[in-house]
C-alpha cells in the first residue's frame, strides 16, 4: 500500500488535504489524473446503473437536509453510533471492536470503557447557533431519494419497479478513519434505491447482487480478488432485511467495495409517520395504496477507485522497452475504459518540426479521446510515466511521420508497435481501445 500511496501522490491522482498545513485527518483531495479516474467509474456506473434501465432516473439532493430526517430515518438513535474507547495513557481513541481486554493497541495503556459515539457531522444553519439552529451533514445519499418519493413518481410518471439513483458527498464522524481511501470521513457515494412490490423484491434484490458483481469483473478486477458476503442477521443495519456486500481482496485484507440490501419499506413508512405526508404507492394495476420495498445498491467512489488501482497495479523485473535501463518497472494495468488517459502522444525527440506535428495530431484527437502530450525526457522515461498511469496507447511521432504522414502507435499491454496513417488515426485508436487488446491486423 505504501508504494501504491506513493505512486498515486507523485503521478497526480490522489494528495493529502491541506497538506502546507500538515494535513487533515483522513481527508484527501484529488488530483487531475484522480479526477479523470473517478469521473470515468461514475459514467461507467451511471451506462450500467441508469442509462441500461428505462426505469431508473437520477437525482441530485442537498447536503443538508431538515434534521427531522434523520429520526425517521434512525440516524439519531443507536441505529447509526459506535462504541468509543480511548486510552488513559496515550488518549488515542478507537472502536470498542478494535480493542482486546481493554488494552490500547498502540502503547499497551488501559482503555475507558465504551461510550456511544454518533458519527453524524452536526452544523448549524443562520446566524445563531443553538439547538433550534442544529443540523447534519448527510451521512448517506439516499434519504432524499426516499424525501422526494412523490414528487419523482408524479412528475416523471414512473410505474413499479421503478429506481432512482444518485451520486453525491457523504459525511460520517469516524473515530478511526483508516487504509488511506478506504475509510474517510468525507466521501463519495453512488447509490440506486429500486422501488418494486413486496412480492417481487427477492427476484430483484437476485438481480440487483448479480449484475453489480458483473460490472466489476467486466471492468477487470480479478475473479479470484472478488466474492460476495451474506451479512449475517445480527450485524445487519437498522434498516435493512438482508444485505449481501461485494467484497474486495485489498492488500490490508477483504473489504467492503458495494452493499446490495432489501431495506423493506422501512423508509417510506417511517418518513410517512414522521412527516404526516403520505408516500404509500397505488395506481391502476395496484388499487390498494402500499409501500413500495426498497432494494438498494451502494458503493463509494475513493473505494472503488482504490480497488481497480490495487488491481492493475504490477511490478515487473526487467525493461520493458529496449530504451529501459531499469530493472523494475511499475505498470497499471487498467482497463482503458476506466485509465485516466486514454491516448498519449509524443514528438520522438524536442525538435521544432517534430513538436509541430505532435501538437498538431494531439489537437486532432483531444475532443475525441482522453489525451495527454508529453515531450519532456527521454521517449524511453515518457513510456514509463504512461505505463504507470495506466495509459492504453502511445502515439509517436518521428522523422518518418514527416514524410510519410504516419505515426507508431504503442499498445501499454504487449508492447507491440504498429504504424498508422494519421488521416485513419482516430478510427484506428477507437478500434483499438474498444478491443481493449493490440492487433496489428
Amino acid at each position: 500500500m505504501k508504494e501504491i500511496v506513493s505512486l498515486l501522490k507523485r503521478r497526480g491522482f490522489v494528495y493529502p488535504s491541506s497538506e502546507i498545513y500538515g494535513g487533515f485527518g483522513a481527508s484527501y483531495d484529488y488530483g487531475p489524473l484522480g479526477v479523470e479516474m473517478i469521473n470515468n467509474i461514475k459514467n461507467l456506473w451511471r451506462a450500467d446503473v441508469i442509462r441500461a434501465h428505462t426505469q431508473v432516473v437520477e437525482a441530485d439532493g442537498a447536503i443538508i437536509l431538515n434534521p427531522r430526517t434523520w429520526e425517521a430515518s434512525g440516524h439519531l438513535g443507536s441505529g447509526f453510533a459506535d462504541s468509543l474507547v480511548e486510552c488513559q495513557q496515550c488518549h488515542h481513541r478507537f472502536k470498542e471492536e478494535e480493542i482486546k481486554d481493554q488494552q490500547c493497541p498502540d502503547c499497551g495503556g488501559k482503555t475507558t470503557e465504551p461510550r456511544s459515539y454518533n458519527l453524524m457531522m452536526k452544523t448549524f444553519v443562520g446566524p445563531v447557533e443553538n439547538t433550534q439552529s442544529q443540523a447534519y451533514l448527510r451521512p448517506e445519499t439516499c434519504q432524499s431519494i426516499f424525501l422526494n418519493f412523490r414528487l419523482v413518481t408524479d412528475s416523471m410518471r414512473m410505474k413499479l419497479p421503478f429506481g432512482v439513483a444518485q451520486i453525491g458527498k457523504s459525511f460520517r464522524n469516524e473515530i478511526n478513519p483508516k487504509n488511506f481511501l478506504y475509510r474517510q470521513r468525507e466521501f463519495e457515494q453512488m447509490e440506486m434505491e429500486w422501488f418494486t412490490p413486496e412480492a417481487e423484491a427477492k427476484e430483484w434484490f437476485e438481480y440487483w447482487k448479480e449484475r453489480r458483481l458483473q460490472w466489476y469483473l467486466d471492468l477487470g478486477l480479478k475473479k479470484e480478488n472478488l466474492r460476495l458476503y451474506e451479512v449475517p442477521a445480527d450485524e445487519l443495519a437498522h434498516y435493512a432485511r438482508r444485505a449481501v456486500d461485494v467484497e474486495y481482496k485489498f492488500p490490508f485484507g477483504w473489504h467492503e467495495i458495494e452493499g446490495i440490501h432489501n431495506r423493506g419499506d422501512f423508509d417510506l413508512s417511517n418518513h410517512s409517520r414522521h412527516s404526516g405526508r403520505e408516500l404509500k404507492y397505488s395506481d391502476a394495476d395496484y388499487p390498494e395504496p402500499f409501500y413500495p420495498h426498497v432494494i438498494e445498491t451502494s458503493a463509494g467512489v475513493g473505494r472503488l477507485m482504490l480497488a481497480f488501482i490495487c488491481d492493475a497495479y504490477q511490478k515487473i523485473s526487467g525493461g520493458r522497452d529496449q530504451e529501459s535501463q531499469r530493472s523494475e518497472e511499475v505498470v497499471m494495468q487498467l482497463s482503458p475504459k476506466l485509465a485516466p488517459v486514454e491516448v498519449a502522444v509524443f514528438p520522438l525527440m524536442k525538435k521544432p518540426e517534430l513538436v509541430a506535428k505532435a501538437k498538431e495530431v494531439f489537437e486532432q484527437l483531444k475532443f475525441s479521446f482522453r489525451v495527454q502530450y508529453d515531450e519532456t525526457g527521454s521517449i524511453g522515461r515518457r513510456y514509463r510515466r504512461q505505463d504507470e498511469i495506466g495509459t492504453y496507447l502511445s502515439v509517436t511521432i518521428d522523422f518518418d511521420s514527416l514524410k510519410q504522414q504516419d505515426v507508431t502507435v504503442r499498445d501499454r499491454i504487449s508492447m507491440k508497435q504498429v504504424r498508422v496513417e494519421i488521416k485513419n488515426l482516430p478510427s484506428a485508436l477507437k478500434q483499438f481501445l474498444t478491443k481493449g487488446s493490440f492487433n496489428e491486423g
